[in-house]
Formats: C-alpha cells, sequence, structure tokens
C-alpha cells in the first residue's frame, strides 16, 4: 500500500506569532515535513536559552533607565494620623508630599554610559545565544538529512545484497561457487542491515532533538533537503579570519561587557573631592487636633513647603576608595575574559579553516571513488548484455553484478558521509564568525 503524502509545514517570518502557534499546536500527521529556516524560527522561539537571554536585555534597558531618571523628580505623597500623649514627638504632620532628584552628580554620566554598554553587552550575547541554537538544530537537521538519505542507499543496496545471496545459494547448490563465497555474501548482507539499523537508531535521536528544540512532536519528522542551503566553498572560508573579531557577537559582547565595567570603576573613582547636587522639596500639612496646640499655643502654621538643593562634598570616605579599586578590579578582570575570548576563537578559527581544508579533499577523493565505482557498474552491465567481446573469455558471472551494485552504493555513502563532514565543519566556522543566521535565511531567497 502506498504511503500518505507528506505534509509541509512552512511559515514565514511575517506570519503572526498567533498563527504560528496555531501551526505548532495542530497535531502532525507521520512524517511531517519541515524546513530548516521553519525549524530554526521555532528553536529560536522555543529555546530557554534564548528567553533567558531576552529577559536579560530587558533587565538591562530596565536599568539604564534606571541611571537616566535619576535626574527627574519623584513624587511621593503619604499621611500619618495618630494619637500623641505627653509632649509631641516630631511635627505634627497629618500629610506630607516629598519630591526629589539628582541635580549634578560627576559620576552619574559615566554610570548612564556603563548601563548602556550593558544594554549592548546583553543584546550582543542575546545574538550569541540565537545564533547557538540556530547551529545546535542546523547540525541536527543536517544530519537527520544525512541519515535519511543514507538510509534510502543502504535500502538499495540491502536488495542488492539480498539477490547476491540468493545467487550464490544457487550457485553453491549447483557446484558452482564454494560455501565461502555464500558465507562473504551473507556477511556483506549482515553489515548492511547492521549499518542500516545504526543510522534508523541516529535518525531517531535526531527527530527526539529537533523535536525538543521546536516543541513538535519527533513521531515521523522528516527534513526538506531543498530547504539547506548549499555551504560556502572552500576558497570562500580561507580568508575568514579578518571577519572573525567584528563579526562574532559572543566577543563583541564580552568587550562591550568591559566597556561597561570600566565606565563603572571610572564613575566609582570620580565620587571622592566631587560635589553632589540633589534637589528636594516638601509640603506638610499640620494636624488640628490631639495635643499639639497645647504646647504650641501660637504660631502653629497648618500649611509648610520648603524647596531647595543639598550640596555634598566627599572629602574623607575609604569606603568609596575601597570601591572605586573594587570596581577598576572587575573592569580589568572583564578585559583579560574578553582578550582569552578573543585569542580562543582565534585559535578555533584557524583549526577549522585547515579541517575544511583537509575535508574538502577527502571529499574529493570521495567524489572521484564514486564516479569511479559507477563507471565500473555501466563496464560490468554492459559485459553482462554483450559480452566482453575477448574471444574464449569467460563470461561476466551474475554475482560480480550485485557486487558492483553494492561497491556503488558503498561510495556513493562515502561521499554523503564526507559532506556531511565538511557541512559540519563548515557550519561551526559559520556560527563562530557571525554568519551562520545568514546562511540559514538564504534558503528563503
Amino acid at each position: 500500500m502506498r504511503e500518505p503524502r507528506p505534509v509541509r509545514i512552512k511559515m514565514r517570518e511575517t506570519i503572526p506569532g498567533f498563527a504560528a502557534t496555531l501551526v505548532v499546536l495542530m497535531p502532525l500527521a507521520a512524517g511531517a515535513q519541515i524546513s530548516l529556516s521553519t525549524a530554526v524560527d521555532m528553536a529560536e522561539k522555543n529555546s530557554p536559552s534564548v528567553r533567558a537571554a531576552a529577559a536579560n536585555v530587558q533587565k538591562a534597558t530596565a536599568a539604564w533607565q534606571e541611571t537616566k531618571d535619576a535626574y527627574i523628580p519623584n513624587f511621593v505623597m503619604g499621611a500619618n494620623p495618630g494619637y500623641v500623649y505627653g509632649y509631641p514627638l516630631g511635627y505634627p504632620s497629618l500629610f506630607e508630599a516629598t519630591s526629589q532628584s539628582l541635580l549634578y552628580s560627576s559620576s552619574q554620566r559615566d554610570y548612564i554610559r556603563a548601563a548602556h554598554k550593558g544594554v549592548e553587552s546583553a543584546t550582543l550575547s542575546l545574538k550569541d545565544t540565537q545564533q547557538q541554537v540556530a547551529l545546535d538544530i542546523a547540525l541536527d537537521y543536517v544530519e537527520l538529512d544525512h541519515d535519511l538519505k543514507e538510509i534510502a542507499a543502504l535500502e538499495e543496496e540491502n536488495g542488492y545484497a539480498e539477490s547476491l545471496v540468493r545467487i550464490e545459494q544457487d550457485r553453491v547448490q549447483a557446484g558452482i561457487d564454494p560455501r565461502i563465497s555464500e558465507l562473504q555474501a551473507e556477511l556483506t548482507a549482515a553489515q548492511i542491515d547492521e549499518k542500516r539499523i545504526h543510522l534508523e537508531n541516529d535518525a531517531d535521536a535526531m527527530r527526539q532533538k529537533i523535536a525538543h528544540l521546536t516543541g513538535l512532536p519527533a513521531t515521523g519528522l522528516t527534513t526538506l533537503s531543498s530547504s539547506i542551503p548549499p555551504a560556502p566553498s572552500v576558497s570562500a572560508l580561507e580568508n575568514i579570519d579578518a571577519q572573525t573579531a567584528p563579526n562574532s557577537p559572543g566577543v563583541s559582547a564580552a568587550y562591550a561587557n568591559a566597556k561597561s565595567k570600566l565606565y563603572t570603576a571610572f564613575g566609582d573613582s570620580r565620587q571622592n573631592y566631587r560635589p553632589l547636587v540633589t534637589f528636594g522639596a516638601q509640603y506638610s500639612l499640620f494636624e488640628k487636633f490631639a495635643n499639639y496646640t497645647q504646647y504650641y499655643p501660637s504660631g502653629l502654621q497648618y500649611n509648610n513647603a520648603a524647596l531647595g538643593v543639598v550640596v555634598t562634598f566627599p572629602f574623607f570616605d575609604f569606603t568609596r576608595r575601597a570601591k572605586a579599586r573594587e570596581s577598576a578590579a572587575d573592569a580589568a578582570h572583564a578585559r583579560a575574559d574578553a582578550d582569552a575570548s578573543l585569542n580562543i576563537l582565534s585559535e578555533q578559527t584557524s583549526a577549522m579553516r585547515g579541517s575544511v581544508r583537509e575535508l574538502g579533499a577527502q571529499q574529493r577523493m570521495a567524489q572521484v571513488q564514486s564516479e569511479l565505482a559507477q563507471e565500473q557498474l555501466k563496464t560490468i552491465e554492459t559485459e553482462l548484455i554483450s559480452g566482453t567481446g575477448t574471444p574464449n573469455a569467460p563470461p561476466v558471472p551474475p554475482t560480480q553484478a550485485q557486487r558492483a551494485h553494492i561497491e556503488e552504493r558503498q561510495r556513493f555513502e562515502e561521499v554523503l558521509d564526507a559532506n556531511f563532514s565538511l557541512m559540519k565543519v563548515e557550519l561551526n566556522l559559520l556560527r563562530v564568525t557571525g554568519q551562520i543566521d545568514g546562511w540559514v535565511r538564504s534558503s528563503l531567497q
């Protein structure tokens, strides 16, 4: 019975969020197909690490706004009615309204700059997290696509292996071939079956990973090979070092964080020997009851207001000096961490560039071997039909054609393996250079 046609699920970035949610919640039939770009979009929306990074951006933005809002006067109202026995404690306020704000601080501008750099660092960290999620889902998707293609090739190879076993059984019974030929054919079939089972298990594991990342059910999940963009050429990746530092959001986030720490340290160091000016205003409505009038028989003003500024000069404050040294050490530590991240990234990029060149050569060798096996298969099939063309030459045995088919499929599977190995390194190289998103989105063009 023919299997049902796969159901394709395609979502564009322009689809509203609620519509995308409805598509996700729809039950997927067996053999559901999903494109790479859709899988990446869903993984980024479903990822807890992306949601946490987005929350960090919101927190950093609020902290930045908090440093700027210090110059905006606040307004606080309150009431404290109560009973007084004996001599009044404090002043007889029934209702109060106060307002205060920062007018001048030589450190506040640095704190605002530090908070702004904190927002930049959090935003870059969010981008870095999104790219890591994109890499994770892309690697799983490409591996699942590779497994499915190789399983299909193994199915064909298994058919040739079964034919070879049947032919060898007939030839052994006829006394043409020895028993060892039949056993060798059975061993070949068993090895093909073992490899197929291994790949089926790996494909199921990739489906589970994709399901966990996207929130889709894993059962029957398949790929859309045409949605996988071609990898960049090996020559295009050879001079990629110059693009590494500016395009890596992780390293850029580390340097932005170091800059934020530096601004904070500079602001803390300027708190000593510099004035701090604040604005303050207060209105109080005094009580007309209790026993205040007994102790204040005259001159009790019920409506009272005050307006002014407060200027302070912190000349001698060892606590602030220690805080400034602490902030300077944090800034130096953050800068060292950023430099270390850049060094590690440069080393990884260099190593991956070397791996790309090596795997590119292996891919070419596997491709040539596959083409050679195809030509040998054509030659054998021709000889089976028309003969060898050599007088008195023995005819080509039918087992040779089956072995040629098996070898051709094996060489094709080696090409798939070489392509996948190269693709993994190329995707990691695109990740460290900040180009993984562009590669994924290129499938939409």
